[in-house]
């Protein structure tokens, strides 16, 4: 089988390329990127040789590309989106335009050529939980989106049911919770933290600290899409979580302090955000039941894996802060993305 991978070059389509290789080394990928600041070539440099892995650089709302590539495969796994929480407040109409409106080419293109689609999503379209609950997300949960990323997302979520629903394309979708784990952008809470105390920076935590979420490692995320691309029924919306039991940010920031041996002085508490949700956990159980979906490991094991990688692998990380990763890119394929 062929594959089509958008958004390959991000941190969860890039575990998802090295995952799907692996465990179905059959088949080939075609890997479209747009290499905006969160995409890596370096993240995948080592598969340039293989002959079932194609790197192609472009945007997802380029009509004549998508269906191009659409015709080319028998499934699609669409990651491409515009996912930072923060950069949605400042700057809306980027991810309007990649979320909602390139979920829609590919979905023009994948009804016309009559492909499988698996559309990947989040718990953010649900909105927020409150502290000291038992309550979970779960898939008949009503959406209530608090920022323009989760708003975005939303309508590319209810535009796949739209198109199942309307056309009867071969969809699925999924809405997972906080991911971690290798080659996360370090502007993500968890890397952030991580690779600020290797560096000897403060480690800012938004508000009291409280916020809780629902923590993913990605192997995890990577081996339920691939149970949904082959188990699971057409039309369908799958939540996967982790085992995480609403743990605080602040908490999690003093397990990896523990874990790196440092002293909680380097804790600065910053001003909140607008609209922070405080509590996201998703209930998992529908996969389980039905996908026999189970995370291999806890958080707190998980947690120690990902510390250990971005200390053995600080050469990348440094090179995606200091902004030395792009180089690589604009070398392999000019100056793209932004």
């Amino acid at each position: 089988m062929k594959v089509l991978v958008t958004g390959g070059a991000g941190f969860i389509g890039t575990n998802f390329i090295r995952y799907w290789l692996k465990a179905h080394p059959d088949d080939e990928i075609i890997n479209f990127d747009k290499l905006t600041y969160a995409g890596n070539a370096e993240s995948l440099k080592d598969l340039a040789g293989n002959p079932k892995y194609k790197f192609i650089v472009g945007d997802i709302v380029n009509e004549d590309i998508i269906g191009s590539l659409v015709e080319q495969c028998e499934l699609v796994v669409h990651f491409a989106a515009e996912s930072h929480v923060d950069r949605s407040i400042i700057n809306a109409e980027e991810f309007v335009r990649t979320n909602v409106l390139g979920t829609q080419i590919i979905l023009q293109a994948v009804r016309e050529h009559d492909r499988r689609l698996h559309h990947v999503s989040t718990d953010e379209v649900f909105g927020a939980l409150p502290l000291g609950s038992k309550e979970k997300f779960n898939e008949l949960t009503p959406y209530n989106p608090s920022s323009p990323y989760a708003a975005s997302k939303a309508g590319s979520d209810h535009l796949v049911r739209a198109f199942y629903h309307t056309y009867k394309i071969d969809a699925t979708i999924s809405n997972c919770s906080n991911n971690f784990g290798p080659y996360q952008f370090p502007e993500k809470f968890i890397p952030l933290v991580i690779t600020n105390i290797l560096e000897g920076k403060k480690v800012p935590v938004y508000g009291d600290g409280l916020y809780v979420r629902d923590w993913l490692y990605v192997d995890d995320h990577c081996h339920a899409i691939d149970l949904i691309i082959n188990q699971g029924k057409s039309g369908e919306t799958y939540c996967i979580g982790g085992m995480t039991n609403d743990i605080s940010n602040l908490e999690v920031v003093k397990k990896i302090l523990k874990i790196l041996g440092q002293g909680e002085d380097v804790i600065e508490m910053i001003t909140d955000r607008p609209g922070h949700d405080r509590r996201y956990a998703i209930d998992w159980s529908k996969a389980q039941q039905e996908l026999g979906y189970q995370p291999e490991n806890d958080f707190d094991n998980y947690l120690e894996q990902t510390v250990k990688w971005y200390q053995n692998n600080q050469d990348w990380w440094q090179r995606v802060k200091s902004g030395e990763y792009q180089r690589y890119y604009e070398q392999q394929y000019g100056k793209v993305g932004n």
